[in-house]
């Protein structure tokens, strides 16, 4: 029986992490058979909850490795000091880390955008990853978006020598298999669209929550307080989210439905997407029942099912955008970071169907979806087919990774 660990995981609060985590766990048990998976959580109990027949697909939760001065030495190294940019991580592993690491035949390195450049270097997910060299365990990067680091040149022989350590370097989009190809001039690269894109959907029932629904059906909406955080302008996105909403409820005869997609298993208030939109659903009361938001306590696959019912969609985090355009649902991504534009890229070219955050404005967002209204039927038929052909690439994959556990 094989042994995973899964590094970079932290929370089911956010739901695309979970969506990585069970989309993964269901092709490793496909490909393998009886597993066992080690996930690391923050909460255990809550995670738990949120995944009730975890244990029958093999999964263990384990206690989340993340030393209390890891903020301060992320901190630390955004100084403008090489040598500080050149330094392995500081900290050493306690027992549990190192007994699980050394129990598993393989270690991969989820989160996603962990290897992304954000104002950090990715020290925490490194350090374990690097144990896990050192015992001898194949450890490879799987479905993750990856930057090249321009802006931390003095990282950058670093991280290379790392990812050249690795057994397989496995990328979610074109982007980062470019940067790792030809920035990084490595050999070892394999391009995999998101496994969530396997994630399967948990039918419920959505009649709390469903808006009325007229004739042209519903639009799904996520937008996120990062989104906000990173336009660097307080409370402008939500104004025009607002402004947007109105004009598609009073002159397409739609009705729209708010869905959240992170929202903390522990109530916190930061990056909390319900709460954010739950204020932007307050400004909206004239518009009566035809603007709901989701249950936010719901599952990643119970989420892929709502948005599944949707006609169209639009969305900010990355995951809600995946689990709509896996179901074949004509989406336009808000696209904050390198990982949007990479994902549409490979599956649309150069449809614009990509709201750079820069440009992010009622006006921008109500034609955006005028295009899907107006391409609805080839989009379908687009996404019908590069789903397929995502799919096939996500279960050779998961092959390749099996040759090189042999």
């Amino acid at each position: 029986m094989k042994k995973f660990y899964l590094t970079g995981q932290r929370t089911f609060g956010n739901r695309g992490c979970e969506a990585i985590v069970r989309s993964t766990v269901a092709l490793l048990k496909e490909q393998f058979g009886e597993i066992t998976v080690f996930v690391p959580s923050d909460n255990i109990e809550l995670d738990k909850k949120q995944w009730p027949a975890h244990a029958e697909s093999g999964v263990v939760f384990v206690p989340l490795y993340y030393p209390k001065l890891t903020r301060y030495w992320v901190q630390l190294q955004r100084l403008p000091f090489a040598f500080l940019k050149r330094m392995n991580w500081p900290f050493s592993a306690d027992s549990t880390l190192k007994r699980t690491l050394e129990s598993v035949d393989a270690v991969l390195s989820i989160g996603g955008d962990m290897y992304t450049y954000e104002g950090r270097l990715p020290s925490w997910i490194m350090g374990i990853d690097h144990l896990a060299m050192k015992m001898g365990k194949p450890v490879v990067l799987w479905g993750a978006t990856v930057s090249n680091f321009q802006q931390e040149p003095f990282f950058i022989p670093s991280l290379k020598q790392h990812f050249e350590k690795m057994a397989l370097t496995v990328v979610r989009e074109s982007l980062s298999e470019k940067i790792l190809l030809e920035d990084f001039g490595l050999n070892n690269v394999i391009r995999m669209p998101d496994s969530a894109f396997t994630l399967s959907k948990q039918v419920i029932s959505t009649d709390e929550f469903w808006p009325s629904e007229p004739d042209n059906g519903v639009l799904g909406v996520n937008v996120s307080p990062l989104i906000e955080k990173f336009s660097g302008q307080r409370d402008r996105i939500s104004t025009e989210v607002i402004k947007f909403i109105t004009k598609v409820v009073n002159e397409k005869s739609m009705s729209v439905l708010l869905v959240p997609h992170v929202t903390p298993l522990d109530g916190a208030l930061k990056n909390n997407d319900y709460e954010y939109m739950l204020k932007i659903l307050g400004e909206l009361n004239c518009l009566g029942d035809k603007v709901k938001i989701m249950d936010p306590s719901l599952n990643a696959s119970q989420i892929k099912y709502v948005i599944s019912k949707c006609r169209y969609f639009i969305g900010a985090r990355t995951h809600s955008t995946i689990a709509a355009l896996s179901s074949l649902v004509p989406t336009v991504s808000i696209a904050y970071s390198q990982k949007a534009r990479g994902i549409n890229l490979d599956l649309f070219g150069d449809e614009p169907v990509v709201i750079p955050l820069s440009e992010l404005n009622s006006e921008k967002m109500y034609s955006s979806f005028e295009y899907l209204e107006k391409n609805e039927l080839r989009l379908k038929a687009m996404l019908s087919d590069k789903v397929l052909h995502a799919k096939k690439m996500i279960l050779e994959s998961v092959v390749k990774l099996s040759e090189k556990l042999d």
